[in-house]
């Protein structure tokens, strides 16, 4: 979703490009916090009017939250992503969860049947992430790698289209889960994700695909109506 702004000046583009890359790129992730407009003036050279009419250009556009008082953060890596966080932000969190259920669970059966041996290793890396910040209690830390972990198991799907499209509900899943965790982590609602990653190893595609549609089968935490 371009912006067709004839006012903004073609320094305001240039900066405008500057700041979506290490939002696309994944060096700025969802949730963080962009450096403030002093830091941005001095790292680009460039006017503080200039760097703010590109932030609120990237906001428009459904990259950036600007939050009075504390800052500017990313809220989507793409204008799409963007546009799909605006339009079920506030869907039913019922809906939410099939959706999510019938990406991952395809995701998962195409990752046992197409998944490479270093795709595999990483999968078992962001198992123990998960595992490691599930027991650390810390729910944002948790439902950031209980994010990364599902992507990555989207990503050794190999299919492409199914990866852009939950990548760009990624925001939109990401507060989902927030919601469904609550606001902190609970012993009984642990949910063990490494059969889904055995079954995938095992390119035992339904196993995986009923364990990955199983963990959106209730909401916990989220007001499901």
């Amino acid at each position: 979703m371009p912006l067709n702004s004839p006012r903004r000046s073609a320094l305001a583009d240039q900066v405008i490009d500057a700041l979506r890359e290490p939002i696309t790129s994944g060096e700025w992730p969802v949730g963080s916090r962009i450096p403030t407009e002093p830091e941005l003036v001095e790292r680009l050279g460039v006017a503080r009017n200039t760097v703010r009419e590109a932030i609120r250009a990237l906001a428009h556009n459904g990259l950036l939250d600007i939050r009075q008082g504390s800052g500017t953060y990313v809220v989507a890596t793409s204008e799409l992503a963007g546009v799909m966080h605006r339009r079920f932000a506030r869907a039913d969190p019922v809906h939410i969860a099939e959706v999510r259920a019938t990406l991952e669970a395809e995701a998962a059966r195409l990752a046992a049947r197409r998944r490479n041996e270093q795709e595999l290793r990483q999968l078992y890396a962001l198992l123990e992430q998960r595992e490691a910040a599930w027991a650390s209690g810390d729910v944002e830390r948790f439902v950031q790698a209980d994010v990364t972990l599902h992507l990555a198991v989207v990503k050794a799907s190999h299919n492409e289209v199914l990866t852009a499209v939950y990548a760009d509900l990624g925001a939109v899943l990401r507060d989902y889960l927030r919601l469904d965790v609550g606001e902190r982590l609970r012993p009984e609602e642990h949910l063990d994700h490494g059969r889904m990653i055995d079954a995938i190893r095992d390119g035992d595609a339904e196993t995986a695909a009923r364990e990955a549609a199983s963990y959106t089968a209730h909401c916990r935490g989220a007001d499901c109506g």
